[in-house]
């Protein structure tokens, strides 16, 4: 590898606020009184905005998924606290005006025959417009056909108070 003079090595990495997704974490909880308050807590505490959230629940354990207004400082605070994540990119896009506009979004992905994994509404408005955070099977195929398609997509920055 040459790091001289000339060399056009970039050493930028696509991760951080301008990436085009948003990132969750997905925790494993166990189904006990104060699981979640105790993790929704040090977010707050943080001043870390919860962005999103779901939950998917089973007899003794919870997938609860999260994207927060500071990925970098929200998975410190996850690690620090000794809990198992798992990161993910997730495709913030805008809802646009008009009738139906679930059926916009899926028609545009359908057209590039993605498919979707996981969707849940934002929390946040950060245009002024209802968002949601989807998980697809392509994720830049997906980012790349709903541009062309004129959506409007939210990244990590838009997410920052």
């Amino acid at each position: 590898m040459s790091t001289g003079e000339g060399a056009n090595t970039s050493f930028e990495t696509m991760r951080g606020r301008d990436y085009p997704t948003l990132r969750q974490f997905t925790l494993f909880l166990e189904n006990r009184v104060g699981q979640l308050l105790e993790v929704v807590r040090r977010f707050e505490v943080a001043g870390i905005r919860i962005a999103a959230f779901s939950i998917s629940d089973a007899a003794e354990c919870a997938f609860v998924r999260f994207i927060v207004s500071h990925a970098e400082r929200g998975r410190e605070i996850l690690e620090r606290a000794g809990l198992s994540i798992i990161e993910s990119d997730l495709i913030g896009v805008e809802l646009p005006e008009g009738g139906q506009p679930m059926q916009q979004i899926c028609t545009a992905l359908l057209q590039g025959e993605i498919n979707i994994v996981q969707a849940y509404p934002l929390l946040v408005h950060p245009h002024g417009q209802p968002g949601i955070a989807i998980m697809v099977d392509n994720t830049e195929a997906g980012l790349d056909i709903l541009a062309r398609k004129g959506f409007r997509l939210i990244n990590e920055a838009d997410l920052l108070d």
